[in-house]
């Protein structure tokens, strides 16, 4: 069935209904014969009850649009209910000659009214199964069916069958030989006359039922529904979301109510709100622009709600005022520095503002950006002299930073022979003149601001043992220095040592290895 919360007269019904179908599954005796009759005259009495609330419906419908002065698509839905009710008496009016002609199966009424034979069983299956498979049942499954098909265009609503066949059944399809049983069979084969009834009663039941959705249904289109504010819950309006440590939170608590019969039309700035569980959701991307100077833009949500009531259609406008707040950053590095040609400048940019929103995209003119995978950090590779990065965030640019490019800084070359400063004024021993270490110090800042590039080397280096003016001797050695122990069994107190550096090398953060010009690299180192 269409899903619709069932009214405590329905949960009643249907709890009935499940008594009758476990009570034919059982041998029957006298004493439950009884209980049919019992149950059959509770449905009957239940749905002639469901019948006047139905009319009632009607009555209003009819009510509210000659009121509203008998619009033609009001009139529309007059002829509508109108149908509706009619399709129902039909199929009412033949259940009823159905159990009319059960009752005569029966051997009518005795004076007091009752049925005089209720075991009657073989009259019930002639009358409804036949023999042939042609009786009342089939005809009756077809009229069940197609009432709900009908009453589906009018409510827009899909309704399952009414008059299932074993299989379909949630309840027979269970027992594997009520599950082969076609609908006749199912509920008139070995079914006396009060249980075939009480049978007939549930289907009208379910007749009425439908009925009376399908005319709430139209009756909500003209307002005609009784409007019962039956949906209430706590609301806590606040003034903000967020609160300063040390500040008043301040807000507003109150009851909202809604109605569950009324659909409300719901709109904002001129286009239609979504509706859930009669609700209207408003979403949007809040639109910046004209910030004063706290950087906020100020606007204003103009909308309706609109229902229909008995009188007619009711509108009821609002108006709520908003704040923009511009959206800002910062580039968490200290002091904005410059950035380095070619390496690796890791930047964390940052929003407070916007929290958990925050998840900007990153891009730049003259630099390449590596993304890092957490939010806001990149590493910047320039490749020009000055960068542009732009900062986005949910499509929205929020702002473009420029960065000046510098190159990368020389390193120093740093000299000792035999673990003694070349820069030393005194110089170094002849005996301790065995091994030079030359090393290519990077500058501390840029270092400190990109480690991951600061890595540099000299390739290598001619040592000459000069005496006088007179190259005495000379020795190679490889990256960082070696042994020059063959110019130190030559040495003498006097002689000087010329270091000559073949070149500097610097391996960046890909580990990509490149040549640093520096120009003439000599080092002279005196002996004593």
């Amino acid at each position: 069935m269409a899903g619709t919360k069932e009214t405590p007269r329905q949960k009643m019904i249907g709890m009935m209904y499940l008594v009758l179908t476990a009570l034919l599954a059982l041998q029957v005796t006298s004493a439950i014969l009884e209980k049919f009759v019992l149950i059959n005259n509770s449905l009957e009495q239940s749905t002639g009850a469901v019948g006047k609330i139905n009319q009632g419906t009607f009555d209003n419908i009819r009510a509210t649009v000659e009121k509203s002065g008998n619009r033609a698509t009001d009139l529309v839905i007059v002829k509508q209910a109108d149908e509706v009710r009619k399709l129902t008496a039909d199929v009412i009016s033949e259940i009823d000659k159905l159990k009319e002609q059960l009752v005569e199966a029966g051997g009518g009424r005795d004076e007091s009214g009752n049925i005089k034979n209720l075991s009657e069983e073989e009259k019930v299956a002639q009358l409804m199964i036949g023999t042939n498979r042609n009786g009342a049942a089939f005809k009756l499954k077809d009229q069940l069916n197609g009432y709900v098909e009908n009453l589906s265009k009018y409510s827009g609503a899909k309704y399952s069958p009414m008059a299932l066949d074993g299989k379909d059944d949630p309840i027979a399809s269970n027992s594997p030989d009520q599950k082969r049983k076609d609908f006749a069979e199912l509920n008139f084969a070995q079914t006396p006359v009060p249980a075939a009834l009480a049978v007939l009663s549930q289907k009208q039941a379910d007749v009425r039922r439908v009925e009376g959705e399908v005319l709430d249904a139209l009756a909500s289109k003209v307002g005609a529904q009784d409007v019962k504010f039956d949906k209430i819950i706590a609301m806590l309006s606040m003034d903000s979301k967020v609160v300063v440590a040390g500040t008043k939170f301040k807000g507003q608590m109150f009851l909202a109510a809604s109605s569950s019969g009324i659909q409300p039309r719901m709109s904002l700035n001129g286009g239609a709100v979504r509706m859930q569980d009669g609700q209207g959701i408003v979403e949007f991307t809040a639109q910046g622009g004209s910030y004063d100077k706290n950087g906020l833009a100020r606007r204003v949500l103009t909308g309706s709600i609109a229902y229909q009531t008995p009188a007619g259609l009711k509108t009821v406008p609002l108006s709520a005022e908003y704040f923009v707040a511009k959206p800002s950053y910062q580039i968490e590095t200290g002091t904005l520095p410059p950035l380095y040609l070619g390496c690796a400048n890791k930047l964390s940019i940052q929003s407070p503002q916007l929290g958990a929103l925050w998840n900007p995209n990153i891009s730049a003119d003259g630099a390449s950006v590596i993304a890092s995978g957490e939010k806001g950090k990149v590493t910047v590779v320039p490749s020009s002299a000055n960068v542009a990065l732009n900062i986005s965030n949910s499509g929205s640019l929020l702002g473009t930073e420029h960065f000046k490019v510098t190159k990368v800084p020389r390193p120093s070359i740093q000299v000792s022979v035999g673990g003694t400063p070349a820069t030393d004024p005194r110089g170094v021993p002849v005996s301790s003149a065995r091994s030079v270490k030359i090393q290519a110090v990077s500058d501390p800042s840029f270092a400190a601001f990109s480690p991951d590039d600061a890595n540099f080397r000299t390739t290598g280096a001619t040592i000459s043992l000069v005496r006088g003016t007179k190259r005495v001797k000379f020795t190679k050695t490889g990256a960082g220095g070696g042994s020059i122990s063959d110019l130190a069994a030559e040495a003498q107190p006097g002689d000087r040592l010329i270091i000559e550096i073949d070149g500097v090398q610097r391996r960046n953060f890909r580990g990509e290895i490149s040549d640093v010009p520096m120009g003439s690299l000599l080092s002279q180192v005196s002996l004593y």
